[in-house]
């Protein structure tokens, strides 16, 4: 049931091959390409929950759902131990990021880069959605090269590291969040492939990431984005007590309606239908004329010599 045709991960997987490196590439490629600086120069990462909400979307999300469920082979614990490979370097280079983000916003306008940041995060939604429609956007990569051009002003250029620790920390708990949520699927994996439906979580997680750029703009969204992404998952999994309910329904009306069958099939062979008519006029012939009528015959018209 979990097989997926994810357009994201399958483009990934052409390029790399290996769990390890496919994982990697993944979950680092929004490290790699800018998002994530990107992310964090916009003001995504400001609080604790906006932390939680990015780490899940942009670090975990459908593909790397899809790359665990579908690509990845080994026990639980192996697929566990691939992840953390991936995932404490990908924690550590969210925090360096993170520390060298004052520097690097002090060349480029925030309000630019903002915008330029929703478009990515746009881009990559319409992306996860369809792979038809990700043919005809641009690389997230080019977009963020737009708007770093766009957005560059040397003028106000400052050498700081470490500036902001509460913003360091938000950008490691992003990211640790979504390694968590990433060893969690490859732990439940088991469970997840017989009941979850990947394609019905894509989806969902698109809808989710169309609305992290509408908060992103000052639009009171909040965290919308990450109930959204909750409401995907619990739709996603098909829970084994739903799944027992509908098999008991639909074997109650299989079996009425094969009662149903039987007794038409009895009555329309000729079989019973004609015992019974020989059995009825029997019992006439046999009853005495309890009934008579007036002139000598009885209510069926005919005299009792008859």
């Amino acid at each position: 049931m979990s097989t997926s045709r994810h357009p994201v991960a399958l483009q990934m997987e052409r390029i790399v091959g290996g769990d390890a490196k496919l994982l990697a590439l993944v979950m680092m490629l929004p490290l790699v390409d800018g998002v994530f600086p990107a992310l964090i120069l916009a003001g995504a990462l400001n609080e604790p929950l906006d932390a939680i909400q990015v780490g899940l979307l942009i670090f975990g999300g459908s593909a790397t759902v899809a790359v665990i469920l579908a690509d990845m082979n080994g026990t639980p614990r192996e697929q566990a131990t691939v992840v953390l490979l991936v995932g404490i370097p990908l924690i550590l280079l969210a925090a360096v990021q993170a520390a060298f983000a004052p520097a690097i916003g002090s060349v480029l306008d925030d309000a630019i880069i903002t915008r330029f940041a929703a478009l990515v995060i746009l881009a990559i939604a319409a992306k996860t959605a369809s792979a038809t429609i990700g043919e005809y956007l641009p690389n997230p990569v080019v977009i963020i090269g737009l708007g770093l051009v766009a957005s560059v002003d040397p003028s106000g250029a400052t050498f700081s590291v470490m500036t902001d620790p509460v913003l360091v920390a938000n950008a490691t708990l992003a990211a640790a969040v979504g390694v968590g949520f990433a060893l969690t699927i490859a732990l439940t994996g088991p469970y997840l492939r017989e009941y979850m439906d990947i394609d019905r979580f894509r989806f969902g997680s698109a809808v989710a990431l169309g609305l992290l750029p509408l908060s992103l703009l000052g639009m009171a969204f909040g965290q919308a984005p990450l109930a959204a992404l909750i409401v995907a998952a619990l739709f996603a999994v098909d829970f084994p007590f739903r799944g027992s309910d509908d098999a008991d329904s639909s074997t109650d009306s299989g079996a009425d309606a094969t009662d149903a069958a039987a007794q038409m099939g009895a009555v329309t062979d000729g079989g019973d239908g004609q015992d019974s008519s020989e059995s009825s006029a029997t019992e006439r012939e046999d009853e005495p004329n309890a009934y008579p009528g007036d002139d000598g015959t009885d209510t069926a018209g005919r005299a009792p010599w008859l």
